[in-house]
């Protein structure tokens, strides 16, 4: 292993020397051959001149300063190289140091030759780095760059020197949480991922509803399907809107997950959607709907615009992004034609544009959906940015850019639908990634057709903002776990990071190196990884009494237990108030996590329990073994019996789970039923990380021995 690993290592710093230093992104690097060892790195210093200085160019309202971005390079510097440094004030770098600065490169521009506050550039010396930035948000893409380098080369990484510069300002993901909420917590992990790639913007769809199939929908039933709004206010301007706090985002959430995501360099854009996908607005109140279709708002009452006014009035002061996203997309009547509500959608989209601002300062961006004609009177203000996801909506080049629209490109090549769809993947087509430009070569942001060329504005083109993939959870929010939202991306997003700013990597080299940046990446546990020095996590076998103990593990992890349950048997006697607690949350990726168990009553409840999942032996009225994630249950056709021992294991493998039973001769899979668009019904599997931070501790009553967690499936 060690052979291979200098091996890969020589591979990699080769790649300097002819001018790129290898890493996701790549860095344009001209290497001197002669390396630096970064453990002998002391001291993080920041000039003194720029401490406080922010990036005011950026897309956030709440830029770090140059000393907030050391204090969290300092701590990631300590998750990925072990050793602490400390930090301190000066006006020049020095022996043993990393000297953070800011100054003004004629080389710091982007693809279209602007200057950018995200360039930096990187000179690594035998003894000290100098990172100087354009801001200190470019220090702090800087700061990726080394730490990268030194996960990839065991703390070395090369001399030399190179400037940096993203080609496109929006870079980053679309993601739908409308259908789906998803917990602050995961919102921050994305961040802390997406930053280690150099991806800026988390954009957040905070209202939407299953689709509303008027065909076979009565009113009724409209009024009762699934829509959200994910931001919970008190006041009574909104007051009744959101009737799930349970599954929304107080300001103090909001403020949390902005200035967490900002902490490394992601803005969240939130958009809130309308006119179309606007049924939660009319199950507030129905009158805002079209009378056949409640999702679509009645932009001919004047009241919807006003109400929507009400809205962003209420939230805007939430929002520390420079844009907002009032979304605008699909607002079609099916009994009319395409454009018939055209020119009141562009009323709508105007009189918002002029609204937000006014009060807010900040820009206002839409989903492309009616492109400027000469057949309309009032078409949208090019102030307005737009955002190319489909060319059955719009030709983002001749229809947008051609007129003086600026456009993010969310083309529905790199389009993900949650789970299950006859039109969309589930996972990012690294084909596309790597080979996505008609004309040979990778995929990047001006990319909008991979199959023509001339639909693709050229590169450097001005009107092209960047590139946003995009996901969405069509059919709810009962399809998926909180965690099945980053499993598609994972493999392939910092793939995709690395053309979005423009860098160079190949297929090959990213599978050399992904592996060892996806472990490296700091301030998350996606993969919900656990340290183990063998195959074997834990093991714990009971002693035949006890009461109030530590459980030893018998692996060589050293994960003991402690418990307030008695034993008999060599058997854990779990009751309702008592429970094993061990050191552990979750285990994501392969796993088996075998048991003896039995069942002494059909009371129900949780068996093992973590912060992400729950294994359960029945919930309410319903006594089969389930897992219980992200509020949903999702169930077996399997019951334990009681009094009987069974011999289990939840075992996962590859995007499914299953249960095994009777030493592994049944095997009965977790699946996810999806409901299409009231319909039907279809199947997909469930990826669940294992729960292993408290065995009972409810209301299930029965005895474990033999439990075991090991390391694949």
């Amino acid at each position: 292993m060690a052979l291979f690993s200098a091996v890969v290592s020589i591979i990699l710093f080769a790649s300097s020397i002819s001018g790129t230093l290898l890493g996701v992104p790549t860095v344009p690097f001209t290497g001197k051959g002669s390396h630096l060892d970064l453990r002998d790195v002391k001291t993080i210093v920041v000039d003194t001149a720029h401490g406080s200085a922010k990036d005011q160019n950026g897309q956030t309202l709440i830029p770090p300063t140059l000393d907030e971005f050391a204090e969290t390079f300092a701590k990631d510097w300590l998750n990925i190289l072990g050793s602490k440094v400390s930090l301190k004030h000066d006006s020049t770098e020095s022996h043993g140091t990393i000297f953070l600065t800011l100054g003004n490169r004629t080389e710091f521009k982007d693809a279209a030759g602007r200057w950018t506050s995200e360039a930096y550039s990187l000179e690594v010396r035998s003894d000290c780095v100098k990172i100087v930035g354009a801001s200190p948000l470019g220090v702090w893409w800087g700061t990726r760059s080394v730490l990268q380098q030194a996960a990839l080369h065991d703390g070395i990484i090369e001399t030399g020197s190179g400037v940096d510069s993203p080609g496109w300002g929006t870079r980053g993901v679309m993601f739908d949480g409308g259908r789906h909420y998803y917990p602050p917590e995961f919102i921050i992990e994305m961040c802390s991922w997406m930053s280690f790639y150099k991806q800026n913007v988390f954009h957040l769809h905070l209202s939407d509803n299953l689709y509303n199939n008027i065909k076979i929908y009565s009113r009724e039933r409209q009024l009762d399907l699934y829509a959200r709004f994910r931001l919970w206010s008190e006041d009574e301007a909104v007051k009744g809107l959101n009737k799930h706090k349970n599954e929304s985002y107080t300001r103090s959430d909001f403020d949390h997950m902005q200035s967490s995501c900002a902490a490394r360099g992601v803005t969240i854009i939130p958009e809130i959607e309308a006119p179309g996908h606007a049924l939660v607005f009319s199950q507030f109140n129905e009158s805002l709907g079209l009378s056949d279709d409640l999702s679509l708002l009645n932009l001919t009452n004047p009241y919807s615009t006003e109400f929507m006014k009400t809205v962003w009035k209420t939230f805007l002061p939430w929002f520390q992004s420079k844009v907002v996203h009032i979304g605008a997309d699909e607002y079609v009547d099916d009994k009319l034609t395409k454009t018939a509500l055209a020119e009141v959608y562009n009323d709508f989209v105007n009189e918002m544009n002029k609204f937000i601002p006014s009060i807010s300062g900040k820009e206002v961006r839409i989903w492309g959906t009616f492109p400027p004609s000469k057949n309309y009177s009032n078409n949208i203000a090019t102030e307005v940015s737009l955002q190319h996801w489909e060319f059955f909506e719009d030709n983002p080049y001749y229809d947008y850019i051609k007129n003086g629209y600026r456009v993010v490109n969310s083309d529905d090549h790199n389009y993900i639908v949650q789970k299950y769809s006859t039109s969309y993947p589930q996972q990012l087509n690294h084909t596309l990634i790597f080979h996505g430009n008609p004309e040979g070569g990778a995929f990047a942001p001006n990319i909008f057709d991979p199959n023509n060329a001339t639909n693709n504005p050229p590169k450097d083109n001005p009107f092209v903002l960047g590139h946003l993939a995009a996901q969405w959870n069509d059919y709810g929010a009962n399809t998926s776990t909180y965690l099945e939202a980053y499993y598609p991306w994972r493999a392939y997003l910092p793939a995709l990071a690395d053309k979005q700013w423009g860098g160079e990597i190949t297929e090959d080299q990213y599978d050399q190196i992904y592996d060892t940046l996806q472990s490296a990446a700091p301030a998350q546990n996606l993969d919900r990884r656990v340290p183990s020095k063998t195959r074997t996590i834990f093991s714990y076998i009971f002693p035949p009494s006890y009461s109030k103990i530590t459980i030893p593990d018998l692996s060589q992890n050293n994960y003991d237990a402690q418990t307030n349950c008695q034993a008999s048997d060599g058997a854990l006697q779990i009751a309702e108030g008592c429970k094993l607690s061990t050191p552990l949350t979750s285990k994501g990726g392969e796993y088996t996590l075998s048991f003896k168990i039995k069942q002494t009553s059909k009371t129900p409840g949780p068996i093992f329990t973590g912060p992400d999942s729950e294994l359960r032996s029945g919930n309410g009225t319903s006594d089969k073994v389930m897992i219980v994630s992200a509020g949903n249950a999702f169930a077996l056709n399997y019951s334990l019996p009681v009094g009987d021992w069974v011999d289990a294991a939840l075992v996962a493998r590859g995007n499914r789970t299953f249960f095994r039973v009777d030493g592994g001769k049944q095997e009965h899979e977790f699946l996810a039923i999806v409901g299409v668009n009231g319909e039907r019904f279809a199947w997909a599997p469930l990826s669940v990380v294992a729960p292993i931070q408290t065995f009972g501790g409810g209301e299930w009553e029965g005895e474990l021995k033999d439990v075991m967690l090991v390391n694949n499936a």
